[in-house]
């Protein structure tokens, strides 16, 4: 088994143990007791060089992940198992892979013809369904299915959970061009309520209006459903202006899903070994949040903006001394969870090898 060295774990993980005449602070070593402890057990199943602990989100619960060298990530279980995450944190996560719709399908047993199904979904690779497991225990709402090869979703359907939904991001709002999206749903709802007396869903007046609303979420109508109601006309779609962080657990939430970290190894004449690392932070997004992307600069304070294409762009940061002193210490702070957390612990290291 490899020997782990104290300091640089505390360095890499963000424990702040401070180093005097050579030696870490008790507080430091009773996390490096922790960290040799948890090394010597995941000599059973591989030869580990790096533990981290991990402190999940805003919970007082540590998870403690073994990384070892047969490239897996291994969570262990949390010392308390039904912990939430912190509800930013969904809600940036949610701003970067939810979606909100509403379906229309034909339905000859229906009254008008057509059967309503509003949904709120999460579609993730099976390799992420630890993450929303914590997801649906985290809202209380919701079912997790397998929706193809390697790929799983977390769905939320009924009336009743819906509404808990909708409690959820009135609390915490999204940011992104999203929210339009989550506005023009909670109007279809309004129209679908089980509980009014008119039902307008159940009527083709009503369901005329469900179908000007679709129209302006997402890709909008069907081309089956615009060749069965060729006069609908679509809505306004409401502007989201404005777009500010209001909280880091939703940048955190929000990278989990859109961010990237990425390491390359080119050649160098200048470097010692012929080779050297090049690391770099970014999160793409369509152009219409433009504004939001833009404010990365300031809110991290480091980075630029680029235009990919018409309709695209990112942030991204390369600097080395930005990614080691601010990039790092942002998300050791508020910490990446999904299998994203695996590319950040790769990124760590790599930071330190190139420095």
């Amino acid at each position: 088994m490899k020997t782990l060295n104290l300091s640089l774990y505390c360095h890499l993980s963000g424990v702040k143990g401070k180093e005097q005449k050579g030696e870490l602070t008790p507080y430091a070593k009773d996390v490096g007791v922790l960290h040799l402890m948890f090394a010597l057990i995941s000599g059973l199943v591989g030869t580990a060089y790096l533990v981290i602990i991990h402190l999940e989100l805003v919970v007082t619960s540590l998870e403690y992940i073994l990384y070892n060298q047969l490239d897996h990530l291994l969570i262990l279980p949390t010392l308390i198992q039904k912990q939430k995450l912190n509800p930013w944190w969904i809600t940036g996560f949610v701003d970067g892979e939810g979606c909100f719709r509403i379906s229309i399908l034909e339905n000859k047993k229906c009254k008008t013809g057509w059967e309503v199904q509003p949904r709120f979904q999460i579609s993730l690779h099976d390799k992420d369904i630890a993450l929303l497991e914590k997801i649906q225990r985290s809202l209380g709402v919701g079912k997790i299915y397998e929706y193809d090869k390697n790929c799983i979703q977390y769905r939320v359907y009924s009336m009743e959970e819906l509404k808990i939904l909708i409690n959820h991001f009135d609390k915490y709002p999204l940011i992104t061009q999203k929210l339009a999206d989550y506005l023009l749903f909670k109007q279809g709802l309004e129209l679908i309520k089980t509980k009014t007396k008119n039902k307008e869903h159940l009527t083709i007046e009503g369901l005329k209006k469900l179908l000007s609303i679709k129209a302006s979420i997402n890709l909008g109508n069907s081309v089956a459903l615009k060749e069965s109601f060729p006069d609908i006309i679509p809505v306004n779609r409401p502007l989201v202006t404005n777009q500010s962080i209001v909280d880091p657990f939703w940048l955190s939430g929000f990278v989990d899903g859109e961010g990237c970290f990425l390491i390359r190894i080119g050649k160098s004449s200048t470097h010692q070994t012929g080779f050297k690392i090049e690391l770099r932070f970014s999160i793409a997004q369509h152009s219409r949040d433009a504004e939001l992307i833009k404010s990365l600069v300031t809110y991290l304070d480091c980075g630029k903006v680029n235009n990919q294409s018409k309709n695209a762009l990112d942030f991204t940061v390369q600097k080395f001394s930005d990614i080691t002193f601010k990039i790092i210490p942002f998300f050791n702070q508020y910490p990446i969870i999904g299998s994203k957390a695996k590319d950040f612990l790769d990124f760590k290291p790599s930071c330190i090898a190139n420095e």
